[in-house]
């Protein structure tokens, strides 16, 4: 295989990771909805009853975006923002102690990641 065909397989699966990487949450959002409605509120989302409603449609539909390529640079940076704010308000891990802090710390950092991969799909010419 010629590395022309190599980087468009690795792109499309790294994309289409990537887009289930939000999809398969949007949609287990739903099914705990009212669980993802109260965490919102004690972690201080702000417009908690409209910021879960618009997560969950951010992430299954540009999720879906992602693994059918389509506009994957700007879906790319919207899940870039969206990943940043869920950083903020939901792995907070400065505000906490324990174990949790230690999970919620892991969290951030392989958000942090995601949020790089993201940036790194939304500036590759195959968009």
């Amino acid at each position: 295989m010629d590395n022309q065909k190599l980087n468009n397989l690795f792109y499309a699966i790294g994309r289409a990771l990537l887009g289930i990487y939000f999809l398969l949450p949007g949609l287990g959002k739903i099914f705990t909805y009212s669980d993802n409605l109260i965490l919102l509120a004690s972690k201080g989302v702000p417009f908690s009853v409209f910021s879960l409603p618009l997560t969950i449609l951010i992430e299954i539909s540009l999720g879906l975006f992602l693994i059918f390529g389509r506009y994957v640079r700007v879906s790319s940076i919207i899940l870039f923002s969206l990943t940043i704010l869920i950083n903020i308000y939901i792995h907070d891990f400065w505000n906490l102690s324990g174990d949790i802090q230690a999970h919620e710390a892991q969290n951030f950092y392989k958000n942090m990641g995601v949020a790089a991969g993201l940036l790194i799909l939304a500036t590759t010419k195959k968009n």
